[in-house]
């Protein structure tokens, strides 16, 4: 009996009775916020909240207030006379027109690229064929290698005298090309060799997407009497719609990032005419010429594309409930 009242005690000093004859939180708005979800799991996410605000946020917001100054990498940058002169300047630079045609090319290409033979090798390898395993591993293996491995690999199959893609073409009287050193052939060139080291990747995406179709739908397909190709195009293929869409920004993002491929390809930031991209002009105006608030303005411009790429994607994921 003496520990039921001590209980009861107990329970009336936590909680106070309302008027309305419901009971309400007895404690303080103090002890209530520190006894939430939030602050309780703060030394989980505190310290990679911390790192990085500071080292990524951070930095963006320093290299956009950089951009509105005229620094050129003497002295230190004067923040009191900020202005939007470097963009304007953007807008005004061939250069910067150039660049952009190019890494617009390069991304679109290379992006629809990618998806259509990675989907043509996933459909391939989801059949039972022979050694399907080995060669998912010979197509999945480009994308184990690094740019500047798939960069030196590819400048030497590009070789004028020496590279075996102009051997390969000369049994049909054909070239030989300068790949590399024509303005008109440097890009797609580029685009060919990003193609072959990452199709493999939107392969094993499909494929797993592929994988995870019921197979009930298959055999309705096939009762209904459709075809391989029209039920490839009317069941499976509109359900590969998400694995496409994140495999499409993965690339854009690859693709906006390909300085160190053109850098290891080219020998330096100053790459052929025709394959100079946002990301190149960028490291060459703040390393090369020493302009570094107009490099930085091209920085903050690469930023706002990427964000223009995985803002829509992180909406529709965030519509769909899975962030």
């Amino acid at each position: 009996m003496n520990r039921l009242l001590a209980f009861v005690r107990r329970v009336r000093r936590d909680r106070r009775v309302r008027t309305d004859g419901g009971t309400a939180d007895g404690r303080s708005t103090a002890r209530r916020w520190l006894d939430s979800d939030v602050v309780q799991s703060a030394p989980f996410w505190g310290p990679p909240f911390l790192l990085m605000g500071f080292f990524v946020y951070a930095a963006i917001g320093w290299n956009f207030f950089l951009s509105l100054t005229s620094f050129s990498g003497f002295g230190e940058p004067d923040y009191g006379d900020l202005s939007l002169d470097n963009y304007w300047a953007m807008l005004e630079d061939p250069g910067i027109w150039a660049a952009t045609r190019n890494t617009l090319v390069l991304l679109v290409a290379f992006t629809l690229a990618c998806l259509l033979i990675g989907l043509a090798l996933a459909i391939l390898l989801d059949h039972e064929i022979r050694f399907r395993r080995t060669f998912r591993t010979i197509y999945l293996l480009p994308f184990a290698l690094s740019f500047i491995v798939t960069a030196q690999f590819w400048r030497w199959m590009y070789n004028v005298n020496v590279g075996i893609v102009n051997q390969a073409i000369g049994v049909f009287g054909l070239g030989p090309y300068n790949w590399l050193g024509n303005p008109q052939l440097v890009l797609g060139s580029v685009i060919f060799a990003l193609v072959w080291q990452f199709s493999g990747y939107t392969m094993v995406i499909y494929l797993a997407a592929l994988r995870s179709i019921p197979t009930d739908q298959y055999e309705a397909a096939k009762v209904d009497g459709a075809s391989a190709l029209r039920m490839y195009r009317r069941v499976i293929i509109p359900q590969l719609r998400p694995a496409m869409v994140s495999a499409s920004v993965v690339l854009v993002l690859f693709a906006l990032k390909a300085f160190d491929f053109l850098y290891a390809t080219f020998g330096g930031y100053r790459p052929r005419q025709g394959a100079d991209i946002l990301a190149t002009k960028m490291v060459r105006e703040a390393f090369g010429r020493s302009e570094w608030a107009y490099g930085s303005a091209i920085a903050i411009a690469l930023f706002v594309l990427s964000l223009a790429v995985i803002t829509p994607y992180l909406y529709t994921q965030y519509k769909r409930g899975n962030l």
